[in-house]
């Protein structure tokens, strides 16, 4: 009912406060939990121990010394490192400075690495000395060398790469105040922070999330995943990955224990899953498919582990395994343009509890429903948006939207009005609509191979190739791989007289990219075509799987 005047009387003097008020950001969990736990361990790395307050105490020098250097509000700092206290610390002291946080990629060779440093125009970055080569070629690539302040993590534990940088992490940390009164964004729309995705053309897009989309989605995790306080998480999953899928907000929230790792070993993770009690990690399937193919006298641990899985399906016999020593498996699914994590394959225990083992990991492969912070999600036709029946046959377009899909791409407004159709977010990846609400992933459109849990641009590997004076035409498909999930598979054609082997093919691609992403086989044939001469990939593909079957 409308008061005097048609005003309605929830709009009149009911007005935003800084009582009543204040901006979602997840810099306000760390602030809470060195408040409330201030004596708790906060971050286990070999000998490093750190508490809630120490914890917090340089995050707030972090943010600080940046400030100091004219770092702030619109201004990109960089981190290249492996799963490490700095790493997790940047996710908090880097915004708290009013600056936006941009972690990249460890696997990306000089010249992206590069490209990404002048597109998001860093001010500064961080590196990890096991990166130092790389970044080191990056930065004077970058044509402002003398304009970046580089700084040089110093890690004991690690052997190996020489400072680049002008001072060192801990330098700069000394340069902070401990107790800098730092601010929440003055609008939770602020971006915190960047991350680049491959696409299916040439340079990678820089996805900005904002400060309550993190807040949201770091969470949600907790819900998702029934976390209980004090959590103790395992990092297996690159925190350079979608912010670690927001995980590091989460576990702040959480009043948890990061337990850091640099490298991803069987022994070493079931080392620290038995020695620091670890009851959470996440990872990619081919994390998923080491454990369970691990010697078992390394699997000792006798408490319960809980593991979240996405990227490429996994499957269903590595869900199996996983869950028959003891691990529960909860599968999620997400981009980069969604914070991650926005669908998850919640658990229905009343009906489905008592299914064989092989029945609950084929429904736990579904990628499923959508997480608390997402607002919507469907299957529909892309063209009309009207959606598909749920009869787990129809294919169509996965689409989401809510506060967990990013702001958009920077610098890139055209890429941003084509991802968002008519309030939805398009994924460009292809699923059916299950009976009970279910979505389960069928295709790619976008023809992005997801490789041990990183995205790879099949047209990115096709521009290689072509470089190549020995090729006439390449096309690359996902190819099924029991240990990284799918790996790429090049098709070539070589021009006429041309001699050249696999193994040349795969040396050359290697010389010209990131390992990871070069093709793993490579078959030499007569590309399919439609009348118009366009490459058939879908005909390629089903010979990528009958290899892999082979």
């Amino acid at each position: 009912m409308s008061g005097a005047g048609g005003v309605n009387i929830y709009e009149s003097g009911l007005d935003k406060t800084g009582a009543n008020y204040a901006a979602l950001s997840p810099l306000s969990f760390l602030a809470r939990t060195a408040d409330i736990y201030p004596d708790n361990l906060a971050v286990s790395y070999g000998e490093v121990r750190r508490t809630w307050s120490e914890t917090y105490a340089r995050c707030r020098r972090l943010a600080s010394a940046l400030a100091a250097r004219g770092i702030g509000k619109g201004d990109t700092v960089a981190v290249v490192a492996a799963n490490i206290p700095e790493m997790f610390e940047a996710h908090f002291g880097i915004p708290m400075s009013g600056a936006v946080l941009n972690t990249i990629n460890t696997r990306l060779d000089a010249e992206a690495i590069a490209f990404i440093l002048n597109h998001g125009e860093a001010k500064a970055v961080i590196v990890d000395p096991e990166f130092s080569e790389v970044v080191g070629r990056a930065v004077r690539m970058t044509g402002h060398y003398a304009d970046l302040l580089v700084i040089d993590i110093e890690d004991a534990t690690y052997e190996g790469g020489s400072p680049i940088g002008s001072l060192t992490y801990g330098a700069l940390l000394e340069e902070g105040d401990p107790d800098f009164a730092w601010d929440l964004p003055a609008d939770e729309w602020d971006a915190i922070s960047l991350n680049y995705t491959s696409g299916t053309t040439g340079d990678p897009k820089g996805v900005v999330y904002h400060h309550r989309g993190a807040h949201l989605n770091a969470m949600s995790n907790i819900v998702t995943w029934g976390m209980a306080q004090h959590s103790r998480y395992l990092w297996t999953l690159p925190m350079f990955h979608c912010n670690g899928w927001c995980f590091p907000w989460t576990i702040a929230a959480n009043a948890g224990v990061c337990v850091c790792l640099r490298a991803v070993r069987a022994d070493k993770i079931y080392q620290l899953i038995r020695d620091e009690k670890v009851t959470h990690f996440c990872g990619a399937p081919i994390v998923l498919n080491l454990l369970a193919n691990a010697p078992d006298e390394l699997k000792d641990f006798s408490h319960e582990v809980k593991v979240m899985t996405a990227g490429a399906s996994p499957p269903a016999a590595v869900i199996e395994k996983m869950e028959a020593m003891g691990v529960e498996v909860t599968h999620v699914y997400g981009l980069t343009e969604t914070y991650g994590p926005s669908v998850v394959c919640a658990w229905k225990g009343d009906e489905w509890d008592g299914l064989s083992g092989e029945a609950k990991a084929k429904l736990k492969a579904r990628q499923g429903v959508r997480n608390v912070a997402l607002d919507g999600l469907m299957v529909a036709d892309p063209d009309t948006l009207e959606p598909v029946p749920s009869d787990g046959q129809t294919l169509g377009e996965i689409f989401m939207r809510g506060n967990n899909v990013m702001k958009g791409y920077l610098k890139n407004p055209s890429s941003t009005a084509k991802s968002f159709k008519g309030g939805w977010f398009a994924s460009g990846d292809l699923g059916v609509m299950h009976p009970d609400g279910y979505v389960e992933l069928k295709d790619r459109s976008k023809d992005i191979i997801i490789s041990g849990g990183e995205n790879i641009s099949s047209v990115e590997v096709e521009d290689v190739l072509y470089k190549h004076p020995a090729i006439l035409e390449a096309a690359v498909v996902a190819k099924p791989d029991e240990k990284w999930g799918e790996t790429p598979c090049a098709f070539v054609t070589l021009k006429p007289g041309a001699s050249l082997t696999a193994e040349e093919v795969i040396a050359f691609c290697r010389d010209h990219m990131a390992h990871f992403k070069a093709p793993r086989s490579v078959i030499f044939t007569e590309l399919p075509k439609t009348s118009t001469g366009k490459i058939q990939k879908f005909v390629l593909r089903d010979q990528a799987r009958d290899k892999a079957k082979a």
